[in-house]
């Protein structure tokens, strides 16, 4: 069973940093490509980037490319977003998710920016 634990969100004022991590199990993670998203309240998931099972590559989405970083652990069978320059428009539910699946969607972290 795929299982997606992410931890790290919280309440943040605009210009600081967080980093959100997503523990995972049940699945070979390793050679599994991952992804971030995000929810903002009222609107639409959106797909916040994604890294390939090496970390050798990594896709951002143009609203975050330049403040956010994804990374992995693959021994520690984590992936991370660290997140920099916040705006109260980063506000969302982040969720992790092994790139091109169908599986459902895990429970998230809550990242408010505000001051």
């Amino acid at each position: 069973q795929v299982q997606l634990v992410e931890s790290g969100g919280g309440l943040v004022q605009p210009g600081g940093s967080l980093r959100l991590s997503c523990a995972a199990s049940g699945f070979s993670f390793s050679r599994s490509a991952m992804s971030w998203y995000r929810q903002a309240p009222g609107k639409e998931r959106e797909l916040v980037g994604t890294i390939t099972s090496t970390g050798g590559n990594i896709n951002y989405a143009d609203s975050v490319k330049g403040r956010f970083t994804i990374s992995r652990d693959n021994l520690k069978r984590t992936v991370y977003l660290q997140m920099s320059s916040l705006k109260p428009e980063d506000t969302a539910v982040y969720y992790c998710r092994i790139a091109g699946s169908w599986t459902p969607w895990s429970q998230g972290t809550q990242v408010t920016v505000s001051s």
